[in-house]
């Protein structure tokens, strides 16, 4: 197998893993908090297992800056999980993992108004492509607006997740000479201390095995396992490969809800779904040149690799 074919099937094998992330969280049966908490107290066990079999704490390449950056990059990760856990309970799955893929659109804009980064005529007008799919997407009518229902609110919650992992983006991109796992093993320790206080360990003693099974799979499956593959991934692809398979995630989150749950969206819903995607690859495939390869290995390019991370990660 080349190197190229590894990284689709290591890449495909980690979206396919983001789409069934919903039901683990629903099927945990914890709050949003509970269920982010024991995500990083389980997610950190896994990548940090991985990276010191690694050897790689010895030479981890932070500096006060970076950690600094890497710690701030997990306030804003951490809290986006919260809020696209929030909007599966308030909508469905579906509809959230489809708005909460408005995520490249915010790296933009973002970087424009922040950053003073370029915002082109044909970016803009992608944008508001995408936007017009997030209208029909969501499915909101003038009676949510006064209904006080919280369908409304889950919606609200799953962009203001999609704008925290925008925010997180723009944060780690400026990260380099450092390893992508480290700077996700930091992301998941900041978490702990975090989110400690919102945890609600009185309800989670009654949480059944099953439970606990869902929860330790959030933590070594979706945190490690699927850290790993992406970044794995990353090293081997070029961005045009790496935006196109990101479409696996929500493909298969919308199909673990309907065969789960029962959860579809309706048809006008589903016409935005394509203006979305086609405005989201644009938008992505504009940052970089489509053809710029990606670096050979991970093992001799940390600080190429912490930036290939970056690129178009799932958030998840």
């Amino acid at each position: 197998m080349t190197s190229e074919r590894k990284g689709i099937a290591q890449l495909a094998t980690a979206m396919i893993l983001s789409g069934t992330l919903g039901v683990f969280v629903v099927e945990s049966g914890a709050s949003p908090f509970d269920v982010v908490f024991f995500r990083v107290v389980f997610g950190a066990l896994a990548l940090g297992g991985y990276v010191l079999a690694r050897g790689w704490l010895r030479d981890h390449g932070f500096t006060p800056r970076t950690l600094g950056l890497a710690v701030l990059g997990g306030v804003f990760i951490v809290f986006n999980w919260v809020f696209l856990f929030e909007a599966y309970e308030n909508t469905s799955i579906s509809v959230a993992t489809v708005v909460y893929h408005t995520q490249p659109f915010y790296v933009v804009l973002l970087g424009a108004l922040l950053f003073r980064e370029r915002l082109t005529a044909a970016k803009a007008g992608w944008i508001g492509l995408a936007f017009a799919g997030l209208i029909l997407v969501s499915g909101v009518t003038p009676g949510d607006f006064t209904g006080g229902g919280s369908y409304l609110l889950g919606v609200g919650q799953a962009l203001l997740a999609a704008l925290l992992y925008g925010l997180s983006t723009l944060v780690t991109k400026r990260i380099t000479g450092v390893r992508p796992h480290l700077i996700a093993l930091v992301q998941v320790l900041v978490g702990i201390p975090l989110l400690l206080p919102f945890a609600d360990f009185g309800a989670m003693s009654g949480t059944s095995a099953g439970g606990w099974g869902w929860l330790v799979g959030l933590g070594f499956i979706h945190t490690g396992l699927m850290y790993v593959l992406m970044y794995a991934a990353y090293a081997r692809l070029p961005l045009s490969k790496i935006a196109v398979l990101a479409f696996v995630y929500p493909a298969v989150a919308m199909g673990m809800d309907w065969a789960v749950y029962g959860h579809h969206i309706g048809l006008v819903q589903a016409l935005g779904v394509p203006l979305i995607v086609l405005a989201s690859l644009k938008v992505t495939l504009a940052r970089t040149p489509a053809s710029a390869p990606a670096p050979e290995t991970a093992g001799h390019a940390p600080a190429a690799v912490s930036r290939t991370a970056t690129r178009a990660a799932s958030g998840v």
